[in-house]
């Protein structure tokens, strides 16, 4: 499938899929379970946005979502305790797998969030977002139960941005277009159409991300789309317009240590594939220069962007999920 045929095919909108009871039928004809799970750390402002709305309307009203849940990465707010009052299970990232070796960040807490989760398909929400609404899930799933032949579904919107009294409508997603779709025009051009490649709402069936590896870190979101490409082809991915999307802007400095791990995911599956040979192993250490009390300075941090291996390989995580190792997609 060229990318232009796939664009045409392949790109939603929400509304396609506002049938809601149209999509429990198919959930419940196709013998599936969809949990959704939401990565935290000190968001115990922000989840109330949206665990009671995915409850209300889409565990109650419709019974599309069978298990609320938050993975969470030792918060010292009271992160746990409101997402269990909004009826969220709620799971430690340090607790599962603990014989691998010990990493952090959002990669690894993805990663591990599918040994505790049951569902069929796995739907991952950033917990930041502001303006939640129930189209945010049922618009990921919908390409999933409509399409057998679909395996991986990403979100894109607009996304304002807010910096200090400046209010744009849009400007959101700084790091896509500077960093993560030169990269892939580069050298992955058919994911060139994944219009927000880094959003941080997607959606996969679990026998596709129990088969591929995660790198931890911000090298989560770029790394499984080009490995879900390399295993399944451009045809197994979709994406769905999600309309708009509000949350926290971060700074230009955090901007840059996230293309730090971006671009340590990217040239790690480039040298595997051979198609690029370095000299010496990349560096992890990231020097930021910062400006404070009218004096430059600098101070480095370690970000090792570490590559986890496909959970189907795991002698953990298959005893918990004993049928589910199979080749998907037909």
């Amino acid at each position: 499938m060229r990318p232009e045929e796939w664009f045409g095919q392949r790109t939603y909108h929400y509304s396609e899929f506002s049938d809601i009871g149209e999509l429990v039928r198919l959930k419940k004809e196709q013998g599936l379970s969809i949990s959704v799970c939401l990565p935290t750390r000190n968001e115990a402002d922000t989840i109330p946005n949206i665990l009671p709305v995915i409850r209300r309307s889409l565990m109650e009203r419709h019974q599309l979502v069978d298990q609320l849940a938050i993975i969470d990465s030792r918060s010292t707010d009271e992160t746990a305790k409101v997402a269990k009052e909004h009826g969220a299970e709620v799971f430690f990232d340090d607790e599962y797998l603990t014989g691998q070796p010990r990493a952090c960040g959002k990669g690894e807490a993805l990663w591990k969030s599918l040994v505790p989760l049951t569902g069929d398909i796995i739907v991952w929400v950033d917990s930041d977002i502001k303006n939640f609404s129930p189209h945010f899930i049922y618009g990921l799933v919908g390409p999933l139960l409509t399409n057998i032949k679909i395996g991986y579904v990403k979100g894109y919107y607009r996304r304002p941005l807010f910096l200090g009294e400046m209010k744009r409508e849009t400007g959101g997603g700084r790091v896509t277009e500077i960093c993560a779709r030169p990269l892939l025009n580069m050298f992955y051009p058919e994911l060139a159409g994944l219009i927000q490649p880094l959003s941080g709402e997607y959606a996969g069936r679990r026998s596709i991300l129990e088969s591929v590896p995660f790198f931890t870190g911000y090298g989560v979101e770029i790394g499984l789309g080009i490995d879900v490409f390399r295993k399944y082809g451009l045809e197994s991915i979709a994406q769905t317009d999600l309309k708009r999307r509000v949350h926290h802007n971060q700074s230009t400095e955090a901007l840059g240590r996230m293309s730090f791990g971006i671009i340590q995911a990217v040239f790690k599956r480039l040298q595997d594939e051979g198609r690029i040979t370095l000299r010496d192993d990349p560096g992890a250490d990231y020097q930021s220069i910062f400006f404070r009390e009218g004096k430059y300075g600098i101070e480095s941090q370690k970000l090792q962007v570490v590559e986890r291996p496909p959970l189907a390989t795991l002698d953990e995580y298959r005893r918990l999920h004993p049928k589910t190792h199979q080749e998907p997609l037909p």
